[in-house]
């Protein structure tokens, strides 16, 4: 699309511009026309080398630059109402470096070759001050250098030239829909991210990437007007790596739920109006469904649920520095230590197949490098219910006897320093060929769980709670109806020790954390957890409307 031709159907956005910033994205608000704009590689590895030249005459023994552009675009609106549109750039350089054995990290925001080269200046000061406090050096896994490479996220459909206007026009539509089948509110936002990354370091990489991820979401309530009582049902859609192709439903990417559920799960495409139409109808159901007996439940789980319990009872206690204390702090820290991994406890059941990966298509956390230029990989976090492994980077490798890094470094900003963020985790699909309803159609007394809901989980990810969107009892294998008030609680060793059974790949599916929080300052990552539905057994339930006394 020619830049005057989108700017030409973009006019609802003008005002816009004036509006406040939309927390977690952040950037200069700028003309929509801005978010098509590229900056030429040649461009980035010329203010590049000036960085990591003046870095290495300076006195580091290794440095790396991340130019990067962070493009948003969100849409805000509520019934009939726009809300809000704003579109954000972010703009600058990053310069990390090794000197004296310690680390050092400078940012600019002036991106000449004097801006590069006086932040790279800087990084080494900070490196060399540092190195009074410093008990031991950085130890970096060795990195070969990859040359001039790009990587590109394989989106058939750039969301930035879709007008703004066919996007309004389409949450509006959902609002409509909601409204016409029952909704007394709703709200919906639709999410786009473009991150044009440039990465160079001393060993020899100069990475161009172009990374983009969507959000399409809402939010449906009905109301009993005589009681006063009101339910709400989230959209089942999933933050996606990918471009505005996943807008436009298809019907191979349908999967039908649970027969007497009505429900539909999502691959690679999204029907927002279809389930904006099933949200306010299960909304209105939910105001007289029973609530739950609490009790011993066989629970069948859905995708678009277990993957916040994947996120935070595997991943989480995974990443190697909050098993190391680093994140102590802040995010808190681990059961799952290296002591307690050289106990060889099983950390599930042996069907319980758990791993990590930074390239799995259609996922938040698909790239080519992360940003220390480390090529994107898969690799085993749990095996047949064993731990075998946890995620790293180039300077923890060594601390787990290892001499790779496992490529989940990040930086949610070029004013923010890379450090270990969580790649994709996911649960492999089972062998057997198993649909939903045969699985259903094994369980005596049981819960079916869709959607994400409140949780809790201590501070070593250990103890946990977690609700949902929709519940749905199963009475000797069959779907008898909408529970409420449903809640499970659980510990993680307990919880995947109960693993029954694993639908297989047809049944796969991708949930997402859009803005995933670590760090301090803290910082957020984008990654999807993959899972088949899947069957736990004897998990403790109880009912979050009772009260005591």
């Amino acid at each position: 699309m020619k830049r005057r031709d989108f700017v030409g159907l973009t006019g609802l956005a003008t005002g816009a511009m004036f509006l406040p910033a939309i927390p977690g994205l952040g950037g200069d608000l700028v003309d929509p026309a801005r978010l098509l704009e590229q900056v030429d590689p040649a461009i980035k590895k010329r203010l590049a080398d000036a960085a990591l030249n003046a870095a290495k005459s300076a006195g580091a023994s290794y440095a790396d630059v991340r130019i990067g552009r962070y493009l948003n675009q969100s849409i805000f609106t509520r019934e009939k109402q726009v809300q809000n549109i704003a579109n954000g750039e972010s703009y600058g350089a990053g310069v990390r470096v090794l000197a004296n054995g310690t680390w050092g990290f400078a940012a600019t925001n002036t991106v000449t070759e004097a801006g590069m080269a006086k932040a790279a200046q800087l990084a080494v000061q900070i490196a060399k001050a540092n190195s009074k406090v410093q008990k031991e050096p950085v130890k970096l896994a060795p990195q070969k250098g990859q040359g001039e490479v790009a990587w590109k996220t394989p989106i058939q459909v750039n969301a930035f030239e879709v007008p703004i206007k066919d996007k309004v026009d389409l949450l509006l539509a959902a609002n409509a829909k909601a409204l016409d089948n029952g909704a007394s509110f709703v709200n919906s936002a639709l999410f786009q991210i473009n991150e044009q990354k440039y990465f160079a370091s001393t060993d020899g990489s100069y990475i161009d990437q172009d990374v983009h991820r969507i959000w399409p979401n809402f939010s449906v309530t009905a109301i009993d007007r005589a009681s006063g009582k009101f339910r709400s049902r989230e959209a089942l859609s999933s933050p996606m790596g990918m471009g505005y192709e996943y807008m436009q439903p298809k019907a191979q990417d349908q999967i039908a739920g649970p027969a007497g559920t009505g429900l539909i799960g999502y691959k690679y495409s999204y029907d927002m109006l279809a389930d904006a139409t099933l949200a306010a109808k299960q909304a209105k159901e939910k105001l007289t469904a029973k609530s739950v007996t609490p009790g011993k439940y066989d629970l069948v789980l859905d995708p678009n649920h277990l993957g916040l319990t994947i996120h935070e009872s595997v991943g989480h206690p995974l990443e190697l520095d909050r098993v190391l204390g680093y994140e102590a702090n802040y995010a808190g820290t681990s059961f799952a230590t290296l002591d307690w991994r050289a106990k060889n406890q099983p950390y599930g059941s042996k069907l319980v197949n758990i791993v990590a990966d930074k390239r799995q298509p259609g996922s938040l956390g698909a790239v080519g490098f992360d940003d220390e230029g480390v090529p994107a990989k898969e690799w085993n976090l749990i095996k047949d219910g064993k731990l075998v492994d946890y995620q790293k980077i180039r300077d923890q490798a060594h601390i787990v006897g290892q001499n790779e890094s496992d490529g989940c470094c990040y930086a949610d900003s070029w004013s923010t320093v890379q450090f270990q963020r969580m790649p994709n985790v996911s649960l492999k699909p089972g062998t057997a060929k198993l649909s939903v309803d045969q699985m259903i159609a094994g369980v005596d007394k049981g819960i079916y769980i869709a959607g994400r809901g409140s949780f809790s989980i201590d501070q070593q990810r250990y103890n946990s709670q977690f609700g949902g969107t929709v519940f749905y009892a199963i009475d000797k294998g069959k779907i008898t109806g909408m529970l409420e008030d449903v809640a499970y609680q659980t510990n993680t060793l307990e919880f995947w020790n109960s693993c029954a059974a694993i639908c297989d790949e047809s049944d796969y599916r991708l949930f997402g954390s859009f803005f995933d929080g670590k760090g301090q300052p803290s910082q957020v990552s984008a990654v999807s957890h993959g899972s088949a539905t899947t069957r736990f057994n004897a998990v403790n339930v109880i009912n979050t409307a009772r009260k005591i006394g």
